[in-house]
């Protein structure tokens, strides 16, 4: 589940975002996990995040956090109170399986030009770096034959709420549904 997402910087918005970050080499284009990116952090400043935060084990990242249970978990629970942030995109990659075939398809915000995606930050002690994930709820049922879960995408007017707010999931249960979508090279 959006395991990957596309930052244009010809968009106007996204432009101004990662010129603010130029230093820090945020990547544009198709964004990877582990990939240093552009984030609205829980203070409302742009800032450099490494996606995913890292497993227990050593053994790779955590991406992605179920938005329903994100507070219950111990690995999510301290930054849904103080780490919420957002991921500016354009829009984000999914892929639907027919058979061994995988179709590839690019989701986006249906009257916004960039997307806003729900995420948690926090700092990673072992390597100095803020990190972050995005969070999920169930797909949008226009959407469930690609997926059977998208990101949590937040609408300008609740962003202020997102990164203050005292009932985050509340303000989750707002986001937008309906995506426009196509199929992606």
């Amino acid at each position: 589940m959006c395991g990957r997402y596309y930052v244009d910087d010809e968009e106007p918005a996204l432009r101004d975002i990662v010129e603010k970050l130029r230093d820090a080499h945020v990547k544009t284009g198709e964004v990877f996990p582990t990939d240093v990116a552009a984030v609205m952090a829980a203070n409302g400043d742009f800032a450099a995040m490494r996606w995913g935060f890292p497993r227990f084990d050593g053994k790779g990242v955590i991406i992605n956090a179920r938005g329903e249970t994100a507070a219950e978990k111990p690995m999510f629970r301290r930054p849904m109170l103080e780490g919420r942030c957002l991921i500016p995109a354009s829009w984000y990659f999914e892929w639907e399986k027919r058979g061994r075939e995988k179709i590839k398809y690019a989701l986006a915000a249906p009257e916004e030009r960039a997307l806003w995606m729900a995420g948690l930050s926090r700092f990673d002690v072992k390597t100095g770096e803020r990190t972050f994930v995005i969070l999920t709820r169930p797909a949008w049922e226009g959407i469930a034959f690609i997926h059977d879960r998208m990101p949590v995408i937040l609408p300008a007017r609740l962003h202020d709420e997102w990164l203050h707010g005292r009932s985050p999931e509340k303000t989750m249960e707002r986001a937008i549904s309906e995506l426009r979508y196509r199929a992606a090279d």
